[in-house]
């Protein structure tokens, strides 16, 4: 600080610059200290969160399967950990679901019954299980659903858009040089031919077949009741009963009045849910934001969504 000269307006303002750079250096370093404090309680809460992330203790374990049904990691490693887990002693699978991809269909089923080899499934369908719904349901051993509930759809599609039409008419034509009339399949950019429709055919008619079997081995179906069912209609929970897709009418107290049939033990156990989708802390949406991601845009890959475009329904 220069030496007083004498001046007590010039003295004042002096101190009150000293102050003001005093206050600027302690609330940067009040601010390094509150970051830090921040990201120490994230840290915390992600770690005291992560072996908690499931329920514990003896119980039966239930899981929502919504909307379509597609390929899904996290889904496949709980299901992994259920069937491993000594805790769960059975598993209800809770489906509203109105069909898939086959590939992701195909998984969910293959881990439903990995699970069924270690303990009890059963399946409760809610207001449509249906194609990929449907194969999600006979992965259980035991299925049950409301009297209107839409189930069945055995069957497979594909569908694809056809802009040809349009690109003609604006003066568009897409050129391909390919190997074969059939490499890369049918494109929405051009008619397709007759060789990809064919072709595709047969990988459809492959994958019913596939869909067919599996119907006929988990509902101990086969002849003329078989083909009733995998005509590629819809059921209500009534019909379904009635031509043997379901086991019974009903709900939850359906489910475990069966399971306890099955092992009177589970009477003593509550039902617990395991979440299939990771939870994701509460300031990854903050974050999100800040650095202008989409997370959902980020977990949907292109190569999912073309996937759609065939469908079991």
């Amino acid at each position: 600080m220069p030496p007083w000269d004498g001046n007590k307006e010039g003295l004042e303002r002096d101190l009150y610059e000293e102050r003001r750079r005093k206050w600027r250096r302690s609330g940067f370093w009040r601010g390094i200290g509150f970051m830090v404090l921040l990201l120490g309680g994230i840290t915390w809460w992600a770690l005291s969160n992560a072996e908690s992330e499931f329920p514990t203790g003896e119980h039966i374990a239930r899981i929502s399967i919504n909307g379509i049904i597609t390929q899904d990691r996290y889904r496949e490693e709980v299901l992994a950990k259920i069937a491993a887990d000594d805790d769960v002693k059975a598993l209800i699978v809770w489906i509203n679901s109105p069909g898939g991809t086959v590939v992701g269909s195909e998984i969910l089923y293959e881990n439903l019954r990995a699970v069924a080899a270690e303990k009890p499934v059963v399946a409760q369908m809610a207001g449509v299980a249906a194609s990929g719904g449907y194969i999600a349901a006979i992965g259980a051993d035991y299925i049950v659903a409301r009297s209107n509930t839409i189930t069945g759809s055995v069957g497979v599609i594909m569908e694809y858009p056809d802009m040809s039409g349009l690109l003609s008419q604006i003066g568009v034509e897409m050129q391909v040089v390919r190997s074969s009339e059939i490499k890369g399949g049918v494109s929405p950019f051009r008619e397709a031919s007759p060789e990809e429709v064919v072709a595709q055919e047969a990988l459809i008619t492959e994958t019913f077949q596939w869909f067919k079997n599996l119907v006929a081995e988990r509902r101990n179906l086969s002849g003329t009741a078989l083909d009733d069912v995998t005509t590629g209609g819809v059921f209500s929970g009534r019909t379904a009963m009635h031509n043997g897709l379901i086991d019974a009418l009903g709900g939850e107290a359906e489910l475990r009045v069966y399971l306890e049939s099955v092992t009177p033990t589970l009477s003593d156990l509550h039902v617990e849910d395991w979440e299939l989708s990771r939870a994701q802390p509460w300031f990854d949406g903050i974050l999100s934001t800040l650095l202008g991601i989409n997370p959902l845009l980020e977990r949907f890959s292109a190569s999912e969504s073309l996937a759609l475009y065939s469908i079991t329904r």
